[in-house]
């Protein structure tokens, strides 16, 4: 089950793309509501089953904004089945918003239903976790633009990034994978070619791989009203939600095993030389260690790229398996590198590695989105994982430019020593952070724990603590948050600020790893 962790933030580290690096003042507490969601979202959920294997779920539900769920579709895909993805409507539902944005919903299918704990970051979408105990499963929403369910809408290069589970080469077994790069869509249904990486645990890192033309088509039932539709390239064939002509919502639905994630259209010029890549960038990692350890894998780092290839200020922090190092610029780095792929020009494509005398080497591919954003995939030896690399907005960062009410979604492996078979854990909820250096966190969170001794559902526990700001706010600051459920624990996080608005997180631990976003809420 632990290798499956690098299948759980395919799609969180996407959910805030168009998040925006400013501040806005923060909406009061009390003014979300049934009719702050209102109109079709699409949604996306990754996990693992009661069975412990991977299960993903794409698809879209349509809200009244009085309560009601009143169509839908979703792609489920569950591998313990051993059957493939199938497609299922919704024929109805509820969903209950609670001032702070916090909120539950019930998606009735044919032949089933689906429930689910949300957190709203805005009336655009936020987060969810699946809490009906048949798997736990997180993910994001977001609202639709039903303007763009055509081919037409779907034009020029996107990146992605996939992760889940693979079944290749046969007689090696499930192994974790991670796919991202870019592609190239003509708005007519072709993908004239493009560029991706492959990390599988079978195998060794691809590196930099043509994409040979593919294809894709809007679903002739479903497509003109859920912007349902498939795609094949690289050797994957998937089926899409679209969500706006800049993102599509991707599942796989083919025999080489299950992966999920995103698409987002690439805007603005892409580096295309050392000297086009300048900045100060964060950057989060989830993924599985396939040797020595063989567990559940969380990194966050902050660098600086000088124009020159090389990186500065460097400070990352990791969580294997429940083992945690800091790594910070000084002595024990002895190199540090990136270089953009000019072989692959106009791809967004580039790589970064540096070694630590005492932590090893960290190596990783990235492809630039925009300039704020893009994706990353780590290639350091026997680490399968995958996550967002987003500018970082000039700092310093203080609790009094941060106050304000947040959503989140935390993913991880629970490690307790009392639990025979570690706990898959899915988190989201809502905070309200006060402009104080005492306990400054007030607010509540639904969260799961899903493994073969147990399945377990807490529902609006209170979570209260405390964000101390590191004397360099721009590297590892400390998030402590109190979970007071029936059964009480702490969690510790090293919190990287991308912006006032934005926050990776991983935890310091021993006795869970897990990773997640913390974004501002705006009305």
């Amino acid at each position: 089950m632990r290798l499956l962790f690098s299948t759980l933030l395919a799609l969180v580290v996407l959910i805030l793309a168009a998040c925006s690096s400013s501040h806005p003042p923060p909406p009061p507490v009390g003014n979300f509501s049934n009719a702050s969601v209102t109109g079709q979202y699409a949604f996306s959920l990754t996990g693992i089953d009661s069975k412990g294997a991977y299960t993903a779920r794409i698809g879209t539900f349509t809200a009244d904004g009085d309560g009601h769920i009143t169509g839908g579709l979703v792609d489920v895909l569950d591998l313990s089945t051993g059957q493939s993805a199938s497609t299922i409507s919704v024929t109805g539902g509820s969903y209950t918003i609670q001032p702070n944005g916090a909120g539950l919903a019930l998606l009735k299918l044919n032949g089933g239903a689906l429930q689910l704990s949300l957190s709203l970051q805005s009336s655009m979408g936020g987060f969810l976790i699946q809490s009906d105990l048949t798997a736990t499963t997180s993910g994001s929403f977001s609202l639709q633009a039903a303007s763009d369910f055509s081919l037409g809408a779907l034009v020029n290069q996107y990146v992605f990034d996939l992760s889940g589970v693979t079944f290749v080469p046969s007689g090696n077994g499930a192994a974790p994978i991670s796919v991202i790069g870019e592609f190239n869509a003509n708005g007519t249904g072709t993908i004239s070619g493009g560029v991706m990486d492959t990390n599988n645990g079978n195998l060794t890192p691809s590196g930099a791989t043509a994409i040979s033309p593919g294809t894709y088509e809007m679903d002739p039932t479903n497509g003109a009203t859920y912007g349902r539709g498939t795609i094949s390239f690289g050797g994957y064939t998937f089926a899409f939600y679209i969500v706006s002509s800049s993102q599509i919502l991707v599942m796989e639905e083919d025999s080489l095993g299950g992966s999920a994630g995103a698409a987002t259209l690439q805007s603005g010029p892409v580096p295309a030389q050392n000297s086009q890549f300048t900045g100060s960038f964060v950057y989060m990692v989830a993924g599985a260690s396939v040797k020595g350890s063989k567990g559940p894998v969380a990194r966050a780092a902050r660098f600086t790229a000088d124009g020159n290839g090389g990186l500065g200020s460097i400070s990352l922090d990791d969580n294997n398996n429940g083992r945690y190092t800091h790594v910070s610029q000084g002595s024990n780095i002895t190199s540090a590198t990136y270089s953009i792929d000019t072989s692959n020009s106009g791809s967004g494509r580039g790589t970064f590695t540096f070694t630590d005398s005492n932590a090893g080497t960290f190596k990783n591919i990235f492809y630039v989105i925009s300039s704020s954003q893009g994706a990353v995939q780590e290639i350091s030896a026997g680490i399968i994982g995958s996550g967002p690399i987003s500018a970082q907005s000039a700092g310093p960062f203080a609790l009094s430019g941060l106050a304000g009410n947040y959503v989140f979604n935390w993913v991880g492996v629970q490690l307790g020593a009392t639990t025979a078979i570690p706990l898959q854990e899915d988190f989201t909820g809502q905070y309200a952070l006060a402009n104080s250096t005492g306990t400054n966190i007030s607010g509540t969170t639904d969260y799961n724990e899903l493994g073969l001794s147990g399945n377990l559902l807490y529902t609006a526990v209170d979570l209260n603590g405390m964000l101390t700001i590191n004397s360099d706010s721009t590297t590892n600051n400390h998030y402590k948050f109190a979970v007071n459920g029936t059964t009480s624990t702490t969690i510790n996080f090293q919190t990287y600020f991308v912006s006032p608005s934005l926050a990776y997180v991983v935890t310091s631990d021993s006795n869970r790893t897990m990773a997640g976003m913390i974004s501002l809420q705006q009305q």
